[in-house]
């Protein structure tokens, strides 16, 4: 059985971050986002490929992955000629399959079963099923309706408070069959929301919906980004390196603490990191790889991409910060600032 992860976006609601960092491989702590859907595709044996299907900065992806070998799967790259939508990309890349495939979003971060979801797909010999999540706030979401049974009614895009009739959305994870992808045009931009799924409603095809009340998110803003890790030091979602030990300090043995620095939990400090003398680490900071942090500062509620350096007495608190950026003395960054790589805040500055 082969998977196909939709991993060819821009990533532009999380710009600056993504300019030079695919959406999938952004950081999650100390592993590149991609590395969670791996994880949770291993969870079933018999899916023995994995198609990566890019278009946004491909090699940065492929360099990481390579062959799978390392992440325990393996992996074939697919890049699309120009951005082909949700079910362009599918067809695209899945242009010689014969059985049913497992499709992903890039973005989404989840718990879900997915043996189960395959499952319910086989035993009611569906052409597609889909994954769906509940959310709170309907309004702001398209929602997708069943039946009783589980079959897939209809789609409504934003509806009105007198048009909700559940709370259910697309959560990003379908199971379809290759015998549909014929009806999507060869190498055109077409949705798998917009116009794929209408088709197999349309034919009366059995779609099938499955619920899924556990842990979901897309991590495609910088909220959503922030508040995965959050959910992962809260223990929210079971992962290493927390594995839901809530309200712990995660410090790699290759970074070096001096004994003065303050560490409230939950943080995380990546190996190579060095913080200093009289630095407080405040509580959800996350600290990259080969970061420095200097003498008395400040890195509270914060995310920081490896090898960045904040200097002296300077205070991060609610941001994030790329890569190899340089936070000035007694500079000041917070209140939702996001900084792309090699930002520069000059000394006493505030943003």
């Amino acid at each position: 059985m082969k998977a196909i992860l939709l991993a060819g976006g821009k990533g532009t609601r999380l710009r600056p971050l993504t300019i030079h960092t695919p959406k999938p491989i952004v950081p999650i702590f100390e592993r590149p986002f991609l590395h969670y859907q791996l994880d949770l595709l291993k969870q079933v044996p018999e899916i023995d490929e994995v198609i990566l299907s890019l278009n946004y900065q491909p090699r940065r992806i492929e360099e990481i992955f390579g062959d799978g070998s390392d992440a325990g799967l393996s992996i074939r790259y697919v890049v699309e000629p120009a951005p082909l939508g949700t079910a362009g990309a599918v067809r695209y890349a899945g242009e010689s399959l014969h059985e049913s495939v497992v499709v992903f979003n890039g973005d989404v971060l989840t718990e879900v079963d997915l043996a189960a979801v395959i499952r319910l797909h086989r035993e009611r010999k569906a052409k597609a099923t889909i994954v769906l999540t509940p959310v709170e706030n309907p309004s702001a979401y398209g929602l997708v309706e069943t039946d009783a049974a589980g079959n897939i009614l209809r789609f409504l895009e934003k509806p009105k408070a007198d048009e909700i009739t559940c709370d259910t959305i697309n959560a990003g994870i379908y199971v379809l069959e290759p015998d549909t992808f014929e009806r999507i045009p060869r190498e055109t931009a077409w949705s798998i929301e917009r116009s794929f799924f209408p088709s197999l409603i349309e034919r009366n095809e059995t779609f099938m919906a499955y619920v899924y009340r556990g842990y979901w998110i897309d991590i495609g803003t910088p909220e959503k980004y922030v508040q995965v890790h959050h959910d992962i030091m809260d223990g929210r979602y079971h992962t290493p390196p927390f594995n839901g030990a809530a309200a712990t300090s995660w410090v790699s043995p290759k970074a070096r603490v001096d004994d003065s620095a303050v560490l409230e939990a939950p943080c995380f400090i990546d190996e190579g990191a060095v913080v200093k003398a009289g630095a407080k680490i405040g509580p959800y900071a996350v600290i990259g790889r080969q970061c420095q942090i200097e003498e008395h500062a400040v890195v509270d509620r914060s995310i920081v991409w490896a090898n960045t350096r904040v200097g002296q007495d300077a205070v991060v608190r609610q941001a994030i910060l790329g890569r190899q950026c340089h936070i000035g003395r007694s500079a000041s960054v917070g209140d939702g600032a996001v900084l792309g790589d090699k930002s520069v805040v000059t000394d006493h500055s505030r943003l």
